[in-house]
């Protein structure tokens, strides 16, 4: 995996382990045109995310697997991970990868989203994305914070 920018890959996994924003994922639809979208993810080294198998994106990415995506802060100073990879699909039958990202963003499932998602007929996805770019940003240096953090 190549990655360009001031952060090296330990600052990178320090930064997308602790991340609690989430990845824009960008690919193309079947008839060429481009498509983003936000999901909660996990990361290990790869992007992990889920969605459901109705999913618009599930089909984009079954035509064509090739991805960018982008975790970035979303108040000053900015910085984030770009870059390019490659999505497989997989059906998660137990729920598994959208129960780890409930207790990630969540800290559990006990909400009114998470008996909604969770619903035993609802069939589930996990997404997971092999980078082969990565490229870092981080304006900490030149920016101010924002008043409110």
């Amino acid at each position: 995996m190549k990655v360009t920018g001031p952060w090296d890959r330990h600052r990178i996994d320090e930064f997308l382990e602790g991340a609690r924003i989430p990845v824009r994922i960008g690919c193309r639809t079947p008839a060429g045109d481009p498509w983003i979208v936000s999901l909660w993810f996990a990361w290990d080294g790869t992007i992990h995310c889920a969605t459901g198998a109705n999913a618009d994106l599930i089909g984009f990415l079954s035509h064509d697997d090739h991805v960018s995506f982008e975790i970035s802060t979303n108040d000053p100073p900015y910085r984030g991970v770009r870059g390019r990879g490659t999505a497989t699909v997989e059906p998660d039958i137990e729920k598994t990868q959208l129960r780890a990202l409930f207790d990630r963003y969540l800290g559990g499932t006990d909400s009114d989203l998470g008996r909604r998602l969770l619903r035993p007929e609802r069939e589930e996805i996990h997404i997971r994305i092999e980078p082969e770019r990565l490229h870092t940003w981080d304006f900490t240096g030149r920016m101010p914070s924002s008043p409110t953090q």
